[in-house]
């Protein structure tokens, strides 16, 4: 398997990792990609975009990262929180009033942010169309009265975070998440990162292809006390094939990226907000978005989990490895990125391969592994 890009050679590791996971049948397509302390130590790409591998993964292909899509919402939040239109200890309804509806007048925006505010899913039936159309979806969160008593858990809300984030921001600023992040972090990054991607852009996406195990979380989820982030609608790994997904904005899960993307983003957030000597955002509030929120049980996966602000903290991925301050997100079947200011360092990975849940993705592991071996 030819791996294309720049690796520096402290870096070598990385680059035999990434194609040991080609060379064991484990990955289909993807990339890689590292920054530390600003500047581009890694990246790479390898493998075929599409199922039939006619088509050589490239330098600018684009995958569906699912909910590494959450940690770049969180960025868009934290960035009006600094400037003043959002506060995370204020009430949802003070931003959108229809929202206090069903006893939902005190959940505040920093238990959206975190998975406590007992909306993991919706409680009357919705379509896939309904989700993509945005307006039903929403209008439906706010009818709705909370699904357990917010801020007694955290049990993480799938697909109805990002909106829920997204009709806040849209509410205090007018745009929609996907023309913010595009005008206020992708583009000031140029990070190849988008949420509503043009028809114009859909011959550089690849294929995803669903691995054995992938969906069985879904099930897993629909049997657990607190099913409702598997239904209205059911989840599919396939939807990033259709262009109607691609099209719409569904902030808790089809953005588009490259790794790069994704660790020029986490880049400069592990550099205090600067990117190439311009200040995005400052330390002072990405050190508030990153701060713990909640640790304990997920009792939909029955799982461990801890959240900032919109960030999972202490991925099993890179415990102990990583600073106990490094925050990201990872996305279902595989893609992650994540900071770790203490050592400088951005990370991202992408992939059309998905594998399923049952342990630690062991792609991801060996290269987030060669990564601080290098240090």
């Amino acid at each position: 398997m030819n791996i294309d890009g720049i690796c520096d050679p402290r870096f070598a590791g990385v680059r035999e990792a990434f194609g040991r996971s080609f060379d064991q049948g484990l990955e289909h397509g993807g990339g890689v990609s590292v920054v530390v302390h600003g500047r581009t130590v890694v990246d790479l790409w390898g493998g075929h975009a599409d199922a039939a591998r006619s088509r050589p993964w490239r330098q600018d292909t684009l995958i569906n990262v699912w909910s590494c899509t959450k940690g770049v919402v969180a960025l868009a939040i934290a960035m009006l929180v600094e400037r003043g239109k959002l506060d995370y200890a204020a009430p949802v309804a003070r931003y959108w009033p229809e929202f206090a509806a069903g006893g939902k007048e005190r959940i505040t925006l920093d238990q959206v942010m975190s998975h406590q505010a007992g909306l993991n899913g919706l409680a009357v039936p919705m379509d896939e169309a309904g989700l993509l159309a945005w307006t039903p979806f929403v209008d439906a969160l706010a009818a709705m009265s909370p699904l357990w008593e917010p801020g007694s858990r955290c049990i993480y809300h799938a697909l109805t975070y990002g909106h829920l984030a997204g009709e806040v921001l849209r509410r205090v600023d007018g745009r929609s998440m996907g023309r913010f992040i595009a005008e206020e972090i992708a583009g000031p990054l140029g990070a190849d990162f988008h949420v509503g991607l043009p028809a114009s852009e859909d011959l550089r996406v690849a294929e995803m292809i669903e691995g054995p195990k992938t969906s069985d979380w879904v099930e897993f989820v629909r049997a657990s006390p607190f099913p409702h982030a598997g239904d209205n609608p059911t989840p599919r790994a396939s939807a990033p094939n259709d262009r109607a997904w691609r099209a719409a904005e569904v902030p808790g899960g089809n953005g588009q990226s490259t790794a790069h993307a994704l660790a020029r983003i986490y880049g400069m957030m592990a550099a205090g907000g600067v990117w190439e000597g311009k200040p995005l955002i400052g330390r002072t509030a990405i050190e508030e978005a990153a701060r713990p929120r909640i640790r304990g049980m997920d009792d939909s996966f029955a799982l461990p989990t801890a959240f900032a602000a919109g960030y999972q903290m202490e991925d099993p991925t890179y415990a102990g490895r990583a600073s106990p301050q490094t925050f990201g997100h990872s996305g279902w079947g595989g893609a992650i990125g994540f900071a770790d200011p203490a050592a400088g360092v951005g990370f991202g990975y992408v992939t059309n391969r998905m594998l399923g849940f049952d342990d630690l993705d062991p792609r991801r592991k060996v290269l987030i592994d060669a990564v601080y071996d290098a240090l």
